[in-house]
């Protein structure tokens, strides 16, 4: 997400101009104080990270996390004729619309009283889901807050600070009963972060919290933003925020893991954005630093197709990459520097999600109608060169309209979550199949953005987001195999 959303009625759609200007408004005198407390020292995970290399690859696909490692049966099984779900039906709640034999819970909503004497934050955004053992489950979720929105409380500590007070955008987690779903514990667990846009999880049991915001002194604030942090899934409280600042600092959107490598794929909310990667110098130890790269695609400068066909869907190119230079970038220039040297641009890259073999990103606003764009990126993982294809282009705001998150289902399909920008929005769930087919799967009736979509180790949950006022749903029901 690039804009600033108020709550409902949603605000006017943001322009492309207007998108470069949201950094603006974050300079605004913040609503609460800070208060001295201790921090938890989380830098040893629950995984033992030293054991990555050996182990990740086996530990993921045995955890089976956010349920994408089932993908590649999936794929060899696209051809079985799967159209929809059928029809959506009326939510009586009127909250979300699903086909018939599917139901949601409400899990959290603004403003509910957290175990840490907190209470809800609003602007619910990215999410992911991890095991925690003990039969648990947790949802860690990002929260798009900016100096002058409410923290849910006072944050007794955080990264940065705005006239004395802490920046109030960070993460919040939500424990769940793995078999019933009861909520058991819900806290903060990182603040004095901005704009936590999106993220994705790690194959050593962390979530990246990304900030859409590369702003800093200049705008009041008492540190830089713009970075990636690191967020434990057994984080019992506030976390130590360290960011991690050889990813890059630029308007950060999501994040994935590759499990077999270790390298780190993200994508920026910009209209002229880069997708990078970043190389580890200790695969599964991020503060270890590395080497941040840009993506080169053979032959072709713009994956955009605004003036034209230029990349066809299912044609394959040829991807290389090519290292970035002062990636902390303090006038937030990293995405012109490295088109210069020939980096492909893309419109808005958004979501993005690891399957078994390939990775899917997500481009808002892409293609030749300007309605969205998913790409395929195939690493090579050291045996073949990595490709990229542009998996799917919707031609129709029936397709989908404003694609952003999304994630891969045990099944292989996607679910992309839409944020429109219109007066009125109606924002859906849009269902991929394998083989590129849309089709509805959930109808947002609130007047906001969906949000987070990701699934239960499982595959028996779906849970997605309402943006603001913030509600977190779990959807279950008779899902294609």
């Amino acid at each position: 997400m690039c804009h600033l959303r108020q709550l409902v009625p949603v605000a006017s759609p943001a322009s492309p101009a207007q998108s470069e200007r949201d950094a603006e408004k974050i300079g605004r005198a913040a609503k609460s104080r800070p208060s001295k407390s201790r921090i938890e020292d989380r830098d040893t995970m629950h995984i033992d990270r030293r054991n990555f290399l050996g182990a990740t690859g086996t530990a993921f696909a045995g955890l089976l996390l956010n349920g994408c490692t089932r993908q590649a049966s999936a794929l060899a099984a696209s051809g079985s004729g799967f159209t929809d779900y059928g029809p959506l039906i009326p939510d009586p709640a009127g909250m979300l619309d699903l086909p018939r034999g599917f139901s949601y819970r409400l899990l959290s909503q603004l403003g509910t009283p957290m175990d840490d004497g907190g209470t809800v934050p609003d602007k619910a955004d990215g999410m992911g889901c991890l095991p925690l053992g003990r039969d648990e489950l947790v949802l860690i979720r990002n929260h798009e807050l900016v100096p002058s929105d409410e923290a849910g409380g006072t944050p007794a500590a955080g990264y940065g600070t705005y006239e004395g007070a802490i920046v109030p955008g960070g993460t919040t987690n939500i424990v769940l009963d793995a078999h019933t779903l009861e909520v058991k514990r819900e806290f903060r667990t990182l603040a004095g972060t901005i704009r936590n846009c999106s993220g994705g999880i790690t194959p050593w049991g962390s979530w990246l919290t990304c900030e859409e915001a590369p702003v800093g002194p200049g705008e009041g604030l008492a540190q830089s933003h713009g970075w990636v942090f690191e967020v434990p899934a057994s984080a019992t409280g506030l976390v130590e925020p360290v960011p991690l600042t050889a990813m890059g600092r630029f308007n950060h959107e999501a994040a994935c893991v590759d499990p077999v490598t270790g390298i780190v794929y993200l994508t920026e909310d910009r209209g002229d954005s880069v997708l990078y990667r970043f190389l580890p110098a200790v695969p599964g130890n991020l503060r270890a630093g590395g080497h941040l790269q840009a993506m080169v695609v053979e032959g072709l400068a713009d994956t955009r197709n605004w003036a034209g066909p230029a990349m066809a869907v299912g044609t394959r190119h040829a991807v290389r990459w090519i290292d970035c230079e002062n990636v902390e970038a303090p006038q937030d220039d990293l995405r012109h520097r490295a088109a210069a040297r020939g980096a492909a641009l893309v419109a808005r890259g958004e979501g993005i999600h690891m399957g078994t073999d390939a990775l899917f990103v997500c481009s808002t606003n892409g293609g030749q109608r300007k309605l969205g764009q998913i790409f395929r990126l195939v690493p090579g993982r050291g045996t073949a060169a990595d490709t990229i294809e542009l998996f799917f282009e919707s031609e129709r705001e029936d397709q989908f309209n404003y694609g952003d998150n999304l994630t891969v289902g045990p099944n292989g399909h996607l679910i992309v979550c839409e944020d429109q920008y219109t007066d009125v929005v109606d924002n859906h769930l849009r269902g991929i199949t394998p083989d590129g087919r849309a089709y509805p799967f959930g109808r947002l009736r609130m007047q906001t953005e969906l949000a987070g979509g990701c699934f239960s180790p499982d595959g028996r949950w779906f849970f997605v987001n309402a943006y603001s006022p913030t509600r977190t749903l779990a959807v279950t029901g008779p899902w294609a195999a």
